[in-house]
């Protein structure tokens, strides 16, 4: 098995990255972290680490060992960072959202093809014994059909969130809370439900003096029949990430525990029989799953195993395509014109990847805003996956 060597560009998320990486050391040496200045990448680094230390993005890409460069900037920096890497040579991690639309997602696919390296998208929720113990009755067809999924992202972003300059805003963060937050937890109801058919959302602004939406409701039709709801908000007393998930033979529900906002998949699970299955039916598969690693951890151990050409689960930019679908497919309903608004400059109404059917709410050339009720439809192979 080979080790891979990784470079880390952003001291921010790179800090959770860089103390996951040690987890799966005997896959991974982190060679160099690169950051605007030299405290914060010190201050990551244990003192007896021999991981360099880079100001410069550039530079690091000419490193010849580097075989990964794992890309934890902000938003809307992840494109031209992505495109660098891959015409350098390298493979690449990148934090979610990979992208701002379907357009630059697919010339980052272009561009992977044509150098032969590999982009892979941060979606480390799927990874630890809660979904590893959904996937195994969903593969011993216990589970049986799926009815409907309940989701809640209720956390607490306040002021000092939003105290750096580019959250909150269309320009640096590229979205609001549907595509900072709970894009996580969308992209997990896509992996076990498949993709999405009809969205109906209403996005607002109410907790924080933001550009953005950080609350949202939003109803959701999956290509199979099954119908999602999903709550979110940023300004509620504790973070919680709930899942409730039917099936037609049993019940699957996290705790929703205010520890685990950012890794259900550690969280305590219930999985319930409904008849014909028992209980004892479901027990019995879950006694088998095998312990598996958790979180950032546990994606990098798939990553790993895809660039060995074994069997893996990594995730993949037609998982990172689902959830940013999600964040493009909506139907606004009357009344938010201004957030409406918004939201359509921001995710590209004209990106070539999708069209619409009707009438468009967004500002006139006067800025005025002219309401009309919208819907948005993709193009069927979108969903051919």
């Amino acid at each position: 098995m080979s080790k891979y060597q990784v470079a880390i560009i952003g001291t921010n998320i790179g800090a959770k990255h860089y103390e996951d990486f040690q987890k799966v050391s005997d896959r991974f040496n982190v060679h160099t972290i690169c950051g605007l200045t030299t405290e914060p990448v010190e201050n990551i680094l244990s003192a007896n680490s021999d991981t360099k230390i880079s100001l410069n993005f550039e530079d690091v890409l000419k490193i010849k060992e580097i075989d990964i460069v794992d890309i934890c900037l902000p938003p809307h920096l992840h494109f031209s960072a992505c495109k660098q890497s891959l015409e350098a040579g390298k493979h690449v991690i990148c934090e979610k959202p990979l992208v701002s639309s379907l357009e630059e997602l697919d010339k980052l696919q272009q561009i992977s093809k044509q150098t032969g390296k590999t982009i892979f998208p941060i979606f480390q929720y799927r990874y630890g014994p809660g979904f590893s113990k959904l996937k195994a009755l969903i593969k011993s067809g216990l589970a049986g059909k799926p009815l409907v999924a309940s989701l809640d992202t209720h956390w607490n972003r306040g002021k000092e969130y939003y105290s750096k300059a580019w959250r909150g805003t269309w320009k640096g963060e590229q979205g609001g809370a549907i595509l900072s937050h709970s894009i996580h937890i969308h992209d997990l109801i896509t992996m076990i439900f498949g993709p999405v058919s009809n969205i109906f959302a209403k996005l607002s602004t109410r907790v924080n003096d933001i550009e953005v939406e950080d609350c949202a409701a939003l109803s959701i039709e999956m290509d199979n029949g099954a119908l999602v709801t999903s709550s979110i908000t940023l300004g509620a007393a504790e973070d919680v990430s709930r899942i409730k998930i039917c099936f037609s033979n049993l019940t699957a529900e996290s705790a929703g525990s205010p520890d685990k906002p950012y890794n259900p998949a550690d969280d305590e699970w219930k999985f319930l029989a409904r008849e014909p299955v028992t209980q004892n039916q479901i027990d019995e598969v879950l006694s088998n799953v095998q312990q598996t690693k958790s979180w950032y951890a546990g994606m990098f151990e798939e990553i790993a195993k895809n660039l060995d050409g074994l069997s893996s689960d990594e995730v993949t930019l037609l998982d990172a395509r689902g959830s940013l679908e999600i964040v493009n497919a909506q139907e606004l309903d009357e009344g938010s014109n201004e957030k409406a608004s918004m939201f359509w400059n921001s995710f590209g109404f004209h990106d070539p990847m999708y069209f619409s059917v009707g009438n468009v709410e967004h500002p006139d050339s006067d800025g005025e805003t002219f309401a009309s009720k919208f819907q948005l439809s993709f193009r069927y192979e979108l969903f051919n996956f």
